[in-house]
């Protein structure tokens, strides 16, 4: 017999991997998505996209690799970002940013196996360089989860977010 919680649902990893479903992390706190509108801890590195500052129809594909903290940023059909001169750009620096807020300081610094002073900037501590990334997988799925947001509200099964819990429990 599996170890369950009062609610039906597996309590141990193993149980949870034999599921198609797994639990949602909750964000940390609210974010504001016009400059950072797609974050995630994925494929090994802190990634995702963020707005230009100076053109509304740019956007930068933003990556620092877990252990290494070597780092990329371009836009979206791969030119690279004009403020990558030795160190991570305003745009690195905003994904890390909004990280902290989606997943929490511990989390990702955790994930990027970084250590963090008490009171240091996460982003102040990662040491690595520029090592050109893919940045296609990571606007894909950026492109992806705004597909989500047309989708029109139904009480019927959706065959491509069967995976997606409809409220906030796993259950």
């Amino acid at each position: 017999m599996t170890d369950r919680s009062p609610n039906g649902s597996p309590n141990n990893a193993a149980e949870w991997a034999r599921h198609s479903r797994l639990r949602v992390v909750p964000q940390v706190q609210p974010r504001k998505l016009a400059k950072v509108p797609f974050v995630e801890l994925a494929d090994g590195r802190l990634q995702g996209v963020v707005s230009s500052g100076s053109d509304i129809g740019r956007v930068y594909v933003s990556s620092i690799a877990a252990g290494t903290h070597n780092y990329n940023c371009s836009t979206n059909n791969n030119r690279p970002c004009g403020g990558l001169y030795g160190s991570p750009c305003k745009h690195l620096r905003a994904l890390v940013a909004e990280a902290v807020v989606q997943y929490g300081a511990d989390r990702v610094s955790r994930y990027l196996r970084v250590e963090v002073p008490e009171g240091a900037d996460l982003a102040d501590c990662l040491g690595g360089v520029h090592e050109p990334a893919p940045a296609a997988v990571v606007f894909s799925r950026f492109l992806r989860h705004l597909a989500y947001l047309e989708v029109p509200g139904t009480t019927l099964p959706i065959p491509e977010l069967h995976w997606f819990p409809a409220t906030g429990t796993v259950g």
